[in-house]
Protein backbone atom coordinates (compact mmCIF):
# COMPACT_ATOMS: atom_id res chain seq x y z
CA UNK A 1 0.00 0.00 0.00
CA UNK A 2 1.64 3.10 -1.08
CA UNK A 3 2.48 5.67 2.06
CA UNK A 4 -0.14 9.04 1.61
CA UNK A 5 2.34 11.23 2.83
CA UNK A 6 5.98 11.82 1.16
CA UNK A 7 8.72 10.97 3.55
CA UNK A 8 10.30 14.13 5.12
CA UNK A 9 13.99 13.85 5.64
CA UNK A 10 16.33 16.23 7.38
CA UNK A 11 18.64 17.79 4.84
CA UNK A 12 21.88 17.73 6.74
CA UNK A 13 20.01 17.65 9.89
CA UNK A 14 17.89 20.72 10.35
CA UNK A 15 20.57 23.41 8.58
CA UNK A 16 17.37 26.19 8.98
CA UNK A 17 18.11 26.40 12.69
CA UNK A 18 21.56 25.22 13.34
CA UNK A 19 25.19 24.83 11.19
CA UNK A 20 24.71 21.65 8.61
CA UNK A 21 25.43 18.68 9.79
CA UNK A 22 26.25 19.63 13.41
CA UNK A 23 25.26 17.55 16.24
CA UNK A 24 22.82 19.87 17.45
CA UNK A 25 21.26 20.16 13.83
CA UNK A 26 20.87 16.58 13.70
CA UNK A 27 19.39 16.42 17.14
CA UNK A 28 16.82 19.06 16.58
CA UNK A 29 15.85 17.20 13.38
CA UNK A 30 14.68 13.96 15.05
CA UNK A 31 13.08 15.92 17.91
CA UNK A 32 10.62 17.94 15.19
CA UNK A 33 9.61 15.02 13.86
CA UNK A 34 11.76 13.99 10.62
CA UNK A 35 11.21 10.58 9.10
CA UNK A 36 15.29 10.62 8.20
CA UNK A 37 18.27 12.40 8.12
CA UNK A 38 20.38 13.07 5.24
CA UNK A 39 24.00 12.81 6.28
CA UNK A 40 26.66 13.54 3.15
CA UNK A 41 30.33 12.00 3.37
CA UNK A 42 33.68 13.28 2.22
CA UNK A 43 37.08 11.34 3.14
CA UNK A 44 39.87 12.17 5.18
CA UNK A 45 43.58 11.63 4.34
CA UNK A 46 43.35 8.43 7.00
CA UNK A 47 40.46 7.06 5.68
CA UNK A 48 37.98 8.50 8.45
CA UNK A 49 35.04 8.78 6.62
CA UNK A 50 33.59 12.45 8.06
CA UNK A 51 30.15 14.57 7.60
CA UNK A 52 30.55 17.31 5.04
CA UNK A 53 28.17 18.80 2.07
CA UNK A 54 32.01 18.81 0.30
CA UNK A 55 35.35 17.69 0.87
CA UNK A 56 36.37 22.04 0.41
CA UNK A 57 35.15 22.84 4.15
CA UNK A 58 36.44 26.56 4.20
CA UNK A 59 32.86 27.85 4.22
CA UNK A 60 31.51 25.25 6.67
CA UNK A 61 34.59 25.01 9.57
CA UNK A 62 36.59 27.58 10.94
CA UNK A 63 39.79 26.09 8.99
CA UNK A 64 41.19 28.94 8.01
CA UNK A 65 41.60 30.34 11.64
CA UNK A 66 43.58 27.73 11.87
CA UNK A 67 47.12 29.29 11.71
CA UNK A 68 49.12 25.27 11.76
CA UNK A 69 47.08 24.79 8.25
CA UNK A 70 47.24 27.86 6.72
CA UNK A 71 49.80 25.78 4.20
CA UNK A 72 46.96 23.61 3.55
CA UNK A 73 44.61 26.16 1.05
CA UNK A 74 45.27 24.78 -1.91
CA UNK A 75 43.63 24.79 -5.74
CA UNK A 76 41.91 21.84 -6.92
CA UNK A 77 40.15 19.90 -9.75
CA UNK A 78 36.87 18.37 -8.13
CA UNK A 79 34.66 16.83 -10.77
CA UNK A 80 35.95 18.41 -13.54
CA UNK A 81 35.99 21.98 -11.94
CA UNK A 82 39.08 24.15 -10.31
CA UNK A 83 38.20 24.79 -6.45
CA UNK A 84 40.39 26.98 -3.51
CA UNK A 85 40.58 26.05 -0.13
CA UNK A 86 41.07 23.15 2.42
CA UNK A 87 40.05 19.85 1.55
CA UNK A 88 39.29 16.93 3.92
CA UNK A 89 41.51 14.53 2.14
CA UNK A 90 44.85 16.03 3.23
CA UNK A 91 43.78 16.13 6.92
CA UNK A 92 44.11 13.17 9.13
CA UNK A 93 40.81 12.86 11.62
CA UNK A 94 43.11 13.93 14.91
CA UNK A 95 43.35 16.94 12.69
CA UNK A 96 40.28 17.42 11.47
CA UNK A 97 38.80 17.42 15.32
CA UNK A 98 40.50 20.22 16.03
CA UNK A 99 38.06 22.62 13.92
CA UNK A 100 34.42 23.64 15.10
CA UNK A 101 31.94 24.00 12.64
CA UNK A 102 29.93 27.42 11.65
CA UNK A 103 26.98 28.05 9.29
CA UNK A 104 27.63 27.96 5.24
CA UNK A 105 25.28 31.10 4.53
CA UNK A 106 25.41 33.57 7.53
CA UNK A 107 23.79 36.68 5.82
CA UNK A 108 20.45 34.25 5.17
CA UNK A 109 20.77 32.43 8.36
CA UNK A 110 22.12 34.88 10.92
CA UNK A 111 20.26 32.97 13.87
CA UNK A 112 21.75 29.10 12.88
CA UNK A 113 25.62 31.41 12.86
CA UNK A 114 24.98 32.11 16.40
CA UNK A 115 25.75 28.76 16.88
CA UNK A 116 29.03 28.66 15.18
CA UNK A 117 32.61 27.97 16.87
CA UNK A 118 30.32 25.46 19.15
CA UNK A 119 30.65 21.95 17.57
CA UNK A 120 33.07 20.30 15.85
CA UNK A 121 33.28 18.05 13.02
CA UNK A 122 31.29 14.48 13.12
CA UNK A 123 32.37 11.00 11.74
CA UNK A 124 29.34 9.07 9.94
CA UNK A 125 29.71 6.66 12.84
CA UNK A 126 28.67 9.57 14.75
CA UNK A 127 25.69 10.60 13.12
CA UNK A 128 24.59 6.40 12.61
CA UNK A 129 24.92 5.98 16.15
CA UNK A 130 22.81 9.21 17.08
CA UNK A 131 20.47 8.48 14.89
CA UNK A 132 20.02 4.77 15.99
CA UNK A 133 19.79 7.21 19.91
CA UNK A 134 17.52 9.22 18.91
CA UNK A 135 14.77 6.43 17.31
CA UNK A 136 15.16 4.85 20.69
CA UNK A 137 14.95 8.19 22.72
CA UNK A 138 12.07 9.40 20.11
CA UNK A 139 10.31 6.37 20.28
CA UNK A 140 9.85 5.76 16.29
CA UNK A 141 11.93 4.25 13.61
CA UNK A 142 14.62 6.75 11.94
CA UNK A 143 16.04 6.04 8.70
CA UNK A 144 19.20 7.72 6.89
CA UNK A 145 19.48 8.73 3.75
CA UNK A 146 23.30 8.31 3.41
CA UNK A 147 24.96 10.83 0.54
CA UNK A 148 27.93 9.54 -1.07
CA UNK A 149 30.03 12.69 -2.43
CA UNK A 150 32.89 12.76 -5.46
CA UNK A 151 33.29 9.29 -5.41
CA UNK A 152 35.13 9.23 -8.46
CA UNK A 153 37.50 12.28 -7.61
CA UNK A 154 38.38 10.34 -3.96
CA UNK A 155 39.18 7.19 -5.53
CA UNK A 156 41.25 8.74 -8.49
CA UNK A 157 43.42 9.81 -5.50
CA UNK A 158 43.30 6.56 -3.57
CA UNK A 159 40.86 6.67 -1.37
CA UNK A 160 38.15 4.62 -2.58
CA UNK A 161 35.03 5.01 -0.48
CA UNK A 162 33.09 1.85 -1.32
CA UNK A 163 35.30 -0.09 1.46
CA UNK A 164 35.12 2.50 3.74
CA UNK A 165 31.54 2.65 3.90
CA UNK A 166 31.11 -0.87 4.03
CA UNK A 167 33.52 -1.12 7.27
CA UNK A 168 31.58 1.90 9.00
CA UNK A 169 28.14 0.61 8.07
CA UNK A 170 29.23 -2.82 9.24
CA UNK A 171 30.75 -1.45 12.50
CA UNK A 172 27.70 0.99 13.41
CA UNK A 173 24.96 -1.77 12.76
CA UNK A 174 23.54 -0.43 9.54
CA UNK A 175 24.37 -2.86 7.25
CA UNK A 176 22.17 -6.01 7.42
CA UNK A 177 18.39 -3.66 6.63
CA UNK A 178 18.11 -3.61 10.75
CA UNK A 179 17.16 0.19 9.98
CA UNK A 180 15.95 1.64 7.26
CA UNK A 181 18.79 2.96 5.33
CA UNK A 182 18.87 4.35 2.23
CA UNK A 183 22.32 5.07 -0.33
CA UNK A 184 22.52 8.07 -2.73
CA UNK A 185 25.34 9.32 -5.23
CA UNK A 186 25.13 11.56 -8.46
CA UNK A 187 27.33 8.54 -9.97
CA UNK A 188 25.58 5.34 -10.46
CA UNK A 189 28.88 3.98 -9.97
CA UNK A 190 29.35 3.59 -6.46
CA UNK A 191 25.75 3.01 -5.89
CA UNK A 192 26.57 -0.32 -8.22
CA UNK A 193 29.32 -0.83 -6.39
CA UNK A 194 27.89 -0.85 -2.77
CA UNK A 195 24.90 -3.36 -4.03
CA UNK A 196 27.40 -6.03 -5.03
CA UNK A 197 28.67 -5.93 -1.73
CA UNK A 198 25.41 -6.85 0.02
CA UNK A 199 24.36 -4.03 1.70
CA UNK A 200 20.92 -3.89 2.42
CA UNK A 201 19.26 -0.45 1.35
CA UNK A 202 17.47 1.49 -1.13
CA UNK A 203 19.84 3.10 -3.70
CA UNK A 204 18.31 6.06 -5.45
CA UNK A 205 20.27 8.01 -8.28
CA UNK A 206 20.40 11.75 -7.90
CA UNK A 207 19.56 13.95 -10.64
CA UNK A 208 20.66 17.55 -10.97
CA UNK A 209 18.38 19.98 -13.54
CA UNK A 210 21.69 19.94 -15.88
CA UNK A 211 24.86 18.07 -16.84
CA UNK A 212 26.22 14.92 -16.96
CA UNK A 213 27.44 12.52 -14.35
CA UNK A 214 30.92 12.39 -13.16
CA UNK A 215 31.49 9.19 -13.50
CA UNK A 216 30.19 8.61 -16.90
CA UNK A 217 31.87 11.68 -18.04
CA UNK A 218 35.17 10.10 -17.06
CA UNK A 219 34.53 7.10 -18.47
CA UNK A 220 32.79 7.59 -21.76
CA UNK A 221 32.99 11.46 -22.09
CA UNK A 222 30.45 14.00 -24.43
CA UNK A 223 29.02 10.49 -25.20
CA UNK A 224 27.64 10.28 -21.49
CA UNK A 225 23.46 10.47 -21.40
CA UNK A 226 23.08 13.94 -19.79
CA UNK A 227 20.65 13.97 -16.59
CA UNK A 228 17.96 15.13 -18.27
CA UNK A 229 18.26 12.18 -20.88
CA UNK A 230 17.88 9.78 -17.62
CA UNK A 231 14.64 10.69 -16.82
CA UNK A 232 12.89 10.60 -20.04
CA UNK A 233 11.03 7.52 -20.41
CA UNK A 234 13.80 5.69 -22.16
CA UNK A 235 15.82 6.54 -19.78
CA UNK A 236 14.09 5.41 -16.59
CA UNK A 237 13.64 1.97 -18.22
CA UNK A 238 17.53 1.78 -18.22
CA UNK A 239 17.35 2.54 -14.24
CA UNK A 240 14.72 -0.84 -13.84
CA UNK A 241 16.96 -3.06 -11.83
CA UNK A 242 19.54 -0.85 -11.25
CA UNK A 243 18.47 1.35 -8.58
CA UNK A 244 15.18 1.35 -6.63
CA UNK A 245 14.40 5.12 -7.04
CA UNK A 246 15.78 9.05 -8.42
CA UNK A 247 16.03 11.93 -6.34
CA UNK A 248 15.57 15.05 -8.69
CA UNK A 249 16.37 18.69 -8.44
CA UNK A 250 13.18 19.95 -7.52
CA UNK A 251 13.02 22.81 -10.94
CA UNK A 252 12.32 19.60 -12.79
CA UNK A 253 9.13 19.13 -10.67
CA UNK A 254 8.09 22.55 -10.52
CA UNK A 255 8.42 22.65 -14.22
CA UNK A 256 4.93 22.78 -15.83
CA UNK A 257 3.91 19.40 -17.89
CA UNK A 258 6.90 17.50 -16.25
CA UNK A 259 5.61 13.53 -15.44
CA UNK A 260 8.51 12.69 -13.87
CA UNK A 261 6.63 10.83 -10.94
CA UNK A 262 4.46 9.36 -12.99
CA UNK A 263 6.76 7.89 -15.50
CA UNK A 264 9.29 6.54 -12.28
CA UNK A 265 5.98 5.23 -10.66
CA UNK A 266 4.94 3.40 -14.08
CA UNK A 267 8.28 1.93 -13.78
CA UNK A 268 8.38 0.91 -10.14
CA UNK A 269 10.72 3.71 -9.26
CA UNK A 270 10.66 6.07 -6.31
CA UNK A 271 10.85 9.89 -6.87
CA UNK A 272 12.95 11.71 -4.03
CA UNK A 273 13.20 15.83 -4.15
CA UNK A 274 15.69 18.19 -2.92
CA UNK A 275 15.75 20.86 -1.79
CA UNK A 276 12.20 22.34 -0.05
CA UNK A 277 13.46 25.39 1.18
CA UNK A 278 11.41 28.49 2.45
CA UNK A 279 13.32 31.40 1.74
CA UNK A 280 12.87 33.78 -0.35
CA UNK A 281 16.89 32.96 -1.90
CA UNK A 282 15.44 29.72 -1.95
CA UNK A 283 12.38 29.85 -3.92
CA UNK A 284 10.87 30.34 -7.16
CA UNK A 285 10.55 33.66 -8.79
CA UNK A 286 6.49 33.25 -8.42
CA UNK A 287 6.46 32.56 -4.36
CA UNK A 288 8.74 34.97 -3.63
CA UNK A 289 7.58 37.56 -1.05
CA UNK A 290 8.93 40.78 0.13
CA UNK A 291 11.76 40.86 2.80
CA UNK A 292 14.24 40.03 0.71
CA UNK A 293 16.90 36.97 0.39
CA UNK A 294 16.22 35.84 4.06
CA UNK A 295 12.54 36.36 4.24
CA UNK A 296 10.15 33.50 3.87
CA UNK A 297 8.09 33.45 0.76
CA UNK A 298 5.32 31.73 0.17
CA UNK A 299 6.78 28.55 0.20
CA UNK A 300 3.75 26.74 1.10
CA UNK A 301 2.59 27.36 -2.81
CA UNK A 302 5.77 26.12 -3.93
CA UNK A 303 5.91 23.27 -1.62
CA UNK A 304 2.03 22.30 -2.87
CA UNK A 305 3.33 21.88 -6.40
CA UNK A 306 5.68 19.33 -5.67
CA UNK A 307 3.35 17.64 -3.21
CA UNK A 308 1.00 17.31 -6.32
CA UNK A 309 2.90 15.53 -8.25
CA UNK A 310 3.25 12.55 -6.00
CA UNK A 311 6.59 12.18 -4.86
CA UNK A 312 7.39 10.22 -2.28
CA UNK A 313 10.23 11.85 -0.50
CA UNK A 314 11.82 15.54 0.29
CA UNK A 315 14.31 16.94 1.66
CA UNK A 316 13.99 20.04 4.08
CA UNK A 317 16.07 22.36 5.64
CA UNK A 318 13.45 23.46 8.47
CA UNK A 319 12.11 20.05 9.03
CA UNK A 320 9.16 21.43 11.86
CA UNK A 321 7.96 23.15 8.57
CA UNK A 322 8.15 20.29 6.39
CA UNK A 323 6.60 17.70 9.02
CA UNK A 324 3.92 20.32 9.12
CA UNK A 325 3.05 21.01 5.81
CA UNK A 326 3.75 17.29 3.92
CA UNK A 327 2.19 15.79 6.45
CA UNK A 328 -0.66 18.19 7.54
Amino acid sequence: MPRKFPLVIGHRGAPGYRPEHSRSSYELALAMGVDAVEPDIVATKDGVLVVRHENEISATTDVADHSEFADRKTTKRIDGQPLTGWFTEDFTWDELATLRVRERVPALRTSSASFDGAQGVLRLTDVLDLVRAGSAEHGREIGVVLEIKHATYFESIGLDLVPLIVRDLKKAGWAEGELPLVIEAFESTVLAQLRAHGIAASYIYLIEASGRPYDQLVAHGRQAATYKATVTPHGLDGLVGKVDGISVNKRMLLAKGNTIVDDAHARGLKVFTWTARPENAFLSAEFRGDGGKPAFGDYESEWAVIARTGVDGVFVDHPDLGVAFFRG
